[in-house]
């Protein structure tokens, strides 16, 4: 099941782990709010859901060049707030 993000008014909180992970996969914290806000979504492991969202990125990365970058962020969704567990980085 695939549906788009309509998560507009609850916070979105970055666990230390996905902050990490974003340095190391050359994710901008702004485009994981995004993808959690804006992307597709489909059910992960442990009840959790991935996010995504391709962004236009013209760059390097890791020495070959990429038109576009997708973020994925994985959540965990309760009633107060989102919080952002991992995240995954695609290029291509």
């Amino acid at each position: 099941m695939i549906f788009k993000g309509k998560c507009m008014e609850k916070p979105i909180r970055l666990s230390n782990h996905a902050k990490i992970q974003c340095d190391e996969r050359g994710v901008l914290e702004e485009e994981v709010i995004e993808a959690v806000r804006m992307g597709t979504r489909e059910p992960a492991k442990k009840g959790r859901i991935m996010c995504m969202q391709n962004f236009q990125y013209n760059n390097y990365w890791n020495d070959s060049y990429y038109p576009i970058k997708q973020v994925a962020p994985v959540i965990a969704e309760d009633e107060n707030e989102i919080v952002v567990v991992t995240v995954y980085s695609y290029y291509f």
